[in-house]
C-alpha cells in the first residue's frame, strides 16, 4: 500500500549540452522526465511512499525510463505493452532572446493505448492519494476516458483525488483542454492549477485569490491551488484562502519546478500539515527544484526542513 499513486507517462528527455543547438549536436544528456514520476519523487522525497503507474513499451528505452525512476525510490507498477513506442522530448536551452525551446516526440506511445481495466483497481483504492495531471487525457482519446475511470475507481475508494490542471499548449488547444478536463472536476477533491491556465483555459477573471475563490465555489473541490510563478500560490481551503510567496532561489533549471511543488504539497498534507503549512513545504521545495539540472527534484527532508525554518535563506554546507 502507497501513500500516494500517480499514473501517466514518463518520457526519456535528450538534451544538448550546455546552450548547443539540437541542429548541431553530437551528444545528448539523457533523463527521464514525467509530471507525474516527477510529482510520485518529490513526495517520496518528503517522507511519503509512492508508486507511479504507466504503460511502457516492452523495450531498452522503456526499461531505461522505469530502471531510472526506481533508482529514485518509488514503486513502478507498468503495463509492459508489445505496441506503441517510447515517449521522447527534446530541450534545447538558450538564454534571452533565444529561450529555451521544447520539442515532443510522443504520437503513438505505448500509454496512448492505456485502458483503466488494464490497471489493479485495487492499488489506487488502498491508497491515501491518487494523482495525474492534465496533461495525460491530452495525449490519446483513450486515455482521457482512462482518466476519467480511474478517477472514478479512486474515488469510489474512498482514496483523495488530486490533479494537477497542467495546460500544455503544443498538446491540444484551450477549447479542448477546458471541456476535457472540466469534465473530470466532479471527480477531483484537490485541484493545482497556474493562474495564467485558469485565465486563458477556463476563462476566468480576477488575481490568483480570487481565481481560487471562484474555482473552490463553482467546482466541488476540497482544496484549489493556484500557482502564481516568480509570486508563489494561493491556497483555498474550507471557504479560506492562504498566501504563499515563493522564495528567493538562484535559477538552473526551472523544469520540473511546478511538478516538486505539487508532491511537496501533497506529502505535507499526508504527513498532517494544514494547507498554509504544506504551502511553505511545497514553495521550499520548487525553490530548490529550481537549483537542479534535469526535471527531478533530487532534495532530502533535511534540505526542505532548513529552507522552511530559515525563512529562504542559504542552507549551511
Amino acid at each position: 500500500m502507497s501513500d500516494i499513486v500517480t499514473f501517466g507517462e514518463t518520457m526519456l528527455r535528450l538534451s544538448p549540452p550546455a546552450n548547443e543547438r539540437l541542429e548541431d549536436v553530437d551528444e545528448f544528456e539523457v533523463r527521464a522526465a514525467g509530471a507525474e514520476s516527477n510529482v510520485a519523487i518529490a513526495a517520496q522525497r518528503l517522507g511519503a511512499t509512492a508508486t507511479w503507474l504507466s504503460k511502457i513499451p516492452e523495450t531498452p528505452l522503456g526499461r531505461r525510463v522505469v530502471g531510472e525512476l526506481r533508482q529514485h525510490g518509488i514503486e513502478t507498477d507498468v503495463v509492459w505493452s508489445h505496441r506503441g513506442r517510447q515517449g521522447t522530448y527534446y530541450l534545447e536551452r538558450g538564454g534571452k532572446p533565444r529561450g529555451t525551446n521544447v520539442i515532443y516526440d510522443r504520437e503513438h506511445t505505448a500509454i496512448s493505448t492505456a485502458e483503466a481495466r488494464e490497471f489493479d483497481a485495487d492499488r489506487i483504492k488502498d491508497a491515501r492519494v491518487f494523482f495525474t495531471s492534465g496533461i495525460t487525457p491530452a495525449l490519446s482519446s483513450t486515455l482521457r476516458e482512462t482518466t476519467a475511470n480511474l478517477l472514478n475507481a479512486a474515488r469510489q475508494g474512498g482514496t483523495t483525488t488530486a490533479f494537477d490542471f497542467n495546460y500544455r499548449r503544443k498538446l491540444w488547444s484551450p477549447e479542448e483542454a477546458r471541456e476535457t478536463l472540466t469534465r473530470l472536476f466532479p471527480g477531483i477533491d484537490v485541484l493545482v492549477i497556474a493562474a495564467r491556465d485558469a485565465r486563458t483555459v477556463l476563462g476566468f477573471e480576477g488575481d490568483p485569490r480570487q481565481l481560487a475563490h471562484k474555482l473552490g465555489s463553482q467546482y466541488d473541490f476540497t482544496t484549489v491551488v493556484v500557482t502564481r510563478g516568480s509570486e508563489g500560490a494561493v491556497g483555498w481551503h474550507d471557504s479560506v484562502v492562504h498566501d504563499q510567496d515563493a522564495y528567493e532561489t538562484e535559477t538552473v533549471s526551472p523544469i520540473g519546478t511546478g511538478d516538486a511543488f505539487t508532491g511537496a504539497f501533497i506529502a505535507r498534507r499526508l504527513h498532517g500539515d494544514d494547507v498554509p503549512k504544506a504551502l511553505e513545504y511545497a514553495a521550499a521545495t520548487a525553490a530548490l527544484k529550481r537549483t537542479i539540472p534535469g526535471d527531478v527534484a533530487r532534495v532530502s527532508k533535511e534540505e526542505v526542513d532548513a529552507i522552511v525554518k530559515e525563512g529562504g535563506t542559504e542552507i549551511s554546507r
